[in-house]
């Protein structure tokens, strides 16, 4: 069904079994619940034949006990199973709902461990350029899944790292901070490169568990020692205090005056629930100040909410430009091409939303959102824009909003996926496709800015790596500059940069080449799961 404009329209909740409620206290939080303790007959596996998975679900090798504070302090749905159990739930759902589920082979699962089993249920066939066609594909523990995404906290320090070498020479780069996480307030600068952990050569050091330690600390208040370089040569040492950092996914908004008119900036890092107001707050001071251009710096965000997606297109291009018009259609596998298979719903496409929304109840409010009526929209770009980022370009390119992308690639990601928990951790198996108003969803390779573009996957712009000399937003930023540059003359200035940041594919190649890098593949993923290429879906009933 279409987008009514209530305010009781609601929002239907398509997280699987795990509902995104409001923490709140409970009388028997601290009890010892397990739901229904019996065990399911054992299963077998019969290579091709596959049972519902229902017949397999919430049966746990150690079953949760107690309450979920992320779904109103409800008893976890856990029995008692085995292993075996959860690996037969997973072969059933992937066959049932991933995207690509002809491509999975159907392997032993005695063979595997839990984790293992997981990582093999997917495509291992390539895109046209020879990426990976799922590199998507992963788990996390469902508690940590659930603060961040919920709550937006993480622990650690704030920092928003570039990983561009895992293995010695090892290249990490500080893409920028939180605000008053414990590495703001310690004054440290993007483009701080790490010389040393804890006394140990971060570059060149064999002690990778003393890098990882302190990297990814495990607990809140633990203090690691850096050495750093920071970007004009200066060496500093600093120590840093872990903590739960709340994120803050909308930063720098400002208007600057040029030659050719008033031009709005902002940083936009996460398609989280946080986000609305700030987008809100960005929107209307851009439309306040009557600006005439919007950069939107979307260079490390990686996704989200894809609801929000559509309320930011609707708040760049207006009533007139979106009304009764298409953001994205849900393409799923060919088992279901008039249904979801997750929610049973019909499909319809998705809207531009043009109400706020309340995402602790997921239901639309009735207050209008802003829009400032754009004509054409500046996005600021690199393989860490993924997601609904893409989905949120793809959707204006579809009603002839021009799209001018400075920067490089993106991720390449016009996919998504139900997060789905199972005995306490998260899966994220890609479910469904998303195509334009045009039907145009082929960017499995990116987004690529090019002067005169030749193929739909390319976007007018201009290829200028990431600059981090100056801070973000500064408008002699390198990207940033370029914008500005491209507003007045309609044509890309030479941008000459000391460096420029590594694909994740490189990282990981180098890294797998290698017995001593730091364990940051493997966080570098989740990390993009979990706050970036979550594509948190809701359909409007």
């Amino acid at each position: 069904m279409g987008f009514h404009k209530s305010g009781k329209t609601k929002i239907a909740l398509a997280l699987s079994v795990m509902a995104l409620a409001a923490c709140g206290g409970s009388s028997n939080s601290g009890t010892n619940l397990v739901t229904d303790p019996g065990t399911s007959d054992a299963p077998t596996w019969v290579a091709g034949t596959f049972e519902a998975a229902s017949k397999f679900k919430d049966y746990c090798a150690t079953p949760r006990t107690g309450t979920d504070p992320y779904n109103n302090n409800a008893p976890y749905p856990d029995k008692s199973g085995s292993e075996l159990h959860e690996k037969m739930w997973l072969r059933s759902y992937s066959d049932n709902t991933y995207l690509w589920y002809s491509e999975i082979e159907d392997n032993d699962p005695n063979n595997f461990n839990i984790v293992d089993y997981f990582k093999q249920l997917k495509t291992t066939q390539t895109t046209d350029s020879g990426a990976k066609k799922d590199n998507f594909h992963g788990s996390q523990n469902t508690a940590d899944y659930n603060k961040r995404t919920q709550s937006g906290v993480t622990s650690g320090y704030g920092i928003n790292w570039q990983f561009n070498a895992l293995v010695p020479p090892r290249d990490l780069i500080v893409r920028y901070t939180e605000p008053n996480s414990p590495a703001d307030l310690a004054g440290l600068k993007r483009g701080s490169q790490i010389l040393e952990i804890d006394g140990v050569d971060f570059v060149n050091g064999n002690n990778v568990d003393v890098i990882d330690a302190g990297l990814f600390p495990e607990q809140v208040s633990e203090s690691h020692s850096f050495k750093l370089l920071e970007p004009d040569g200066t060496i500093i040492t600093k120590t840093f205090t872990s903590a739960d950092v709340v994120s803050s996914p909308v930063q720098n908004t400002k208007v600057i005056e040029t030659e050719i008119g008033k031009v709005g900036y902002l940083q936009f890092n996460s398609h989280i629930g946080l986000a609305q107001e700030g987008l809100i707050d960005a929107i209307s001071q851009f439309s306040d100040e009557n600006v005439s251009e919007v950069v939107v710096d979307l260079r490390y965000n990686g996704g989200g909410l894809l609801a929000m997606a559509s309320q930011f297109a609707y708040m760049v291009a207006g009533d007139n430009a979106t009304k009764n018009r298409t953001f994205e259609n849900t393409i799923f596998n060919n088992k279901y091409t008039s249904t979801n298979p997750i929610t049973g719903n019909s499909l319809s496409p998705t809207p531009f939303y043009d109400k706020k929304i309340d995402y602790v109840s997921y239901q639309f409010t009735s207050e209008d959102l802003p829009s400032i009526d754009l004509q054409r929209i500046f996005v600021l770009t690199t393989g860490s824009t993924c997601s609904a980022s893409e989905a949120f370009m793809n959707g204006l390119r579809g009603i002839d909003i021009d799209v001018i992308q400075i920067g490089t690639s993106t991720c390449g990601k016009p996919y998504g996926f139900y997060p789905q928990d199972n005995c306490g951790d998260t899966y994220f198996t890609i479910q469904f496709k998303g195509v334009n108003a045009k039907g145009f969803g082929e960017y499995s390779d990116g987004f690529e800015p090019k002067e005169s573009p030749q193929f739909a996957s390319q976007i007018k712009g201009c290829s200028v790596a990431d600059d981090y000399s100056k801070a973000l937003g500064d408008p002699e930023e390198g990207m940033f500059s370029a914008a500005l540059e491209y507003m007045k003359s309609e044509s890309c200035p030479v941008v000459t940069l000391s460096r420029a940041s590594k694909s994740l594919d490189e990282v990981q190649k180098a890294s797998n080449e290698d017995g001593l890098a730091i364990q940051a593949p493997n966080q570098i993923l989740n990390s993009i799961i979990l706050e970036n290429k979550i594509l948190h879906r809701r359909e409007i009933k």
